[in-house]
C-alpha cells in the first residue's frame, strides 16, 4: 500500500514527508522533485513568503545511488525563513542562547475562516501560534514533494498530469471540459495564472489587484487533468474503495479547498440523463482508445462506478478566500473575551494557482497509489510487467469480431 504522512510548521526549521510502499527500483529525478516545488511557489497574488524560500527536497533514507530500495523515503524540506523564528519556534524546553529572529507575542485573536479557533478548542492550547503554525498551508510543499515522485512512478505507465485554472472570484473560462489535455499542456509555463485563455486571464489578475487594493482576498477554481490513465483502477465494490472518493478526499484535504468536482461536477445535476451520459461506441481506427471503444464525450471525467475507464481524469477543486485579510474582519481575543479585530499574519492574496499544483500532486498521489494497488509489486520490473499484461489482455479483448 502506497501511503505518506507529513510533519513540521511553518516556520518550523523544516517540512519533512515519509512515503511507504514505494517499488523497489525507481529512478527519483530530484531536479523535477524542485521543479514541482517551484512551480508551488509560483502565480500571480502570492506574498512575501514565497520570495524567502528557495524549496528543495533532501532525501535522508530510502532511496540509494538515486534510486528507491522499498524502505520507507524520507524527504525533508528545510525552511529557510527558520533563521527569523527561532526564538518563537524552538522546540526545547527552554529558549537556546543562540536563537536568532525574534520574540513575536502570543496570539489570541482568532481569524474567522481559519482553523485558529476550533484548533484552541480541539487540543486546549491558549496560544494559536500552537495551531496555525501546522494548519498552515505550507506543510503543502511536503505533499508536492511526494507528489512529484508518484508521477514519475506513473511516467513508467504514460499517465502525466496537468492543470488549469477555470476561475478568480467571478472571472471564469466559459467551458473548462472544452479544453482538453493538450490544449492545458500547451499553457505557458510563464503564464501568471496558467490558465488557458490569455484574456479570461488578464480579467483574473484585474480581479485579484482590485482584493489586494481594498485589503482583501480572492478564491476560485482549478482543474486537474490526468491523461492517460489506465482504466481499471479504484473499484465499486466497498464505499472506501471507490477512486472518485478517495479523489475527492484527497482534494478537500488541502487547505482552503471547498467542494471537489469529477467531470461535469455540481452541473451534472441540471442536466437530463440524455445530455449527460457518456454513450459508447465502436471505435474508429484512427482513435486510440484503451478499452477498444470510443467516448463521444467525457462528462464523467474518467470515472464510472468508482473505477476508472480509461478516458482522461478531471477533477475540479474550488477554494475559498484565503482567511489571512489585511484589512481584518471582526473575532474576539480570546485572553480576554473582548472583540477585536482577527491576526493578521503574512499571507497571499490568491493562491488558486498553487493550489491547482498541490492538487496534481495529490491526485498523482492517489492515481498511483491505486495503480500499486492494482499492478502491486515489490519492484518496479514486477509492477511495469503487471501492468504491461493487464494492458495485452485488455487490448485483446476489445477487437472487432
Amino acid at each position: 500500500m502506497l501511503r505518506f504522512l507529513t510533519a513540521g510548521e511553518s516556520h518550523g526549521k523544516a517540512l519533512i514527508a515519509i512515503l511507504e510502499g514505494l517499488p523497489a527500483g525507481l529512478t527519483i529525478d530530484f531536479d523535477a522533485i524542485t521543479a514541482e516545488l517551484r512551480r508551488r511557489q509560483g502565480g500571480y497574488g502570492r506574498g512575501r513568503r514565497m520570495a524567502i524560500e528557495s524549496d528543495r527536497a533532501e532525501a535522508l533514507s530510502g532511496i540509494r545511488h538515486g534510486v528507491s530500495t522499498g524502505a520507507p523515503i524520507a524527504l525533508q524540506i528545510p525552511n529557510k525563513d527558520w533563521e527569523n523564528w527561532q526564538r518563537t519556534m524552538y522546540v526545547e524546553s527552554e529558549q537556546p542562547v543562540d536563537a536568532s529572529g525574534v520574540d513575536r507575542p502570543t496570539v489570541t485573536r482568532p481569524r474567522p475562516g481559519h482553523a485558529d479557533l476550533a484548533g484552541v478548542v480541539k487540543y486546549g492550547h491558549d496560544d494559536i501560534r500552537d495551531v496555525l503554525e501546522r494548519a498552515s498551508a505550507r506543510e503543502t510543499a511536503a505533499r508536492v514533494a511526494v507528489g512529484a515522485i508518484a508521477r514519475q512512478l506513473l511516467q513508467l505507465l504514460g499517465t502525466d498530469i496537468v492543470s488549469h485554472v477555470v476561475s478568480i472570484g467571478s472571472v471564469s473560462v466559459a467551458d473548462p471540459l472544452a479544453l482538453g489535455y493538450d490544449d492545458v499542456r500547451a499553457i505557458r509555463g510563464d503564464s501568471p495564472l496558467h490558465c488557458a485563455d490569455a484574456d479570461v486571464e488578464q480579467r483574473m489578475i484585474a480581479e485579484i489587484d482590485r482584493a489586494r487594493d481594498a485589503g482583501d482576498t480572492m478564491g476560485g477554481s482549478f482543474e486537474v487533468i490526468a491523461h492517460n490513465v489506465p482504466p481499471g483502477l479504484g473499484s465499486y465494490v466497498q464505499w472506501d474503495r471507490k477512486l472518485d472518493g478517495r479523489l475527492a478526499q484527497a482534494l478537500m484535504s488541502i487547505p482552503a479547498i471547498k467542494a471537489v468536482g469529477i467531470g461535469r461536477g455540481p452541473s451534472a445535476a441540471s442536466l437530463p440523463g440524455s445530455r449527460l451520459h457518456d454513450e459508447i461506441l465502436p471505435a474508429a481506427a484512427s482513435v486510440r482508445s484503451a478499452v477498444g471503444v470510443s467516448r463521444p464525450t467525457n462528462n464523467a471525467g474518467g470515472l464510472e462506478g468508482g473505477v476508472t475507464n480509461g478516458e482522461d481524469l478531471r477533477v475540479m477543486g474550488y477554494m475559498k478566500p484565503i482567511a489571512t485579510l489585511m484589512k481584518p474582519l471582526r473575532s474576539v481575543d480570546l485572553a480576554t473575551m473582548v472583540e477585536s479585530p482577527a491576526t493578521v499574519e503574512r499571507s497571499d492574496v490568491c493562491a488558486v494557482p498553487a493550489a491547482a499544483v498541490v492538487a496534481e500532486a495529490m491526485v498523482g498521489f492517489v492515481v498511483a497509489a491505486a495503480a500499486v494497488e492494482k499492478f502491486g509489486a515489490d519492484s518496479i520490473d514486477e509492477f511495469v510487467a503487471n501492468w504491461r499484461a493487464f494492458r495485452d489482455r485488455t487490448s485483446a479483448r476489445f477487437v472487432p469480431r
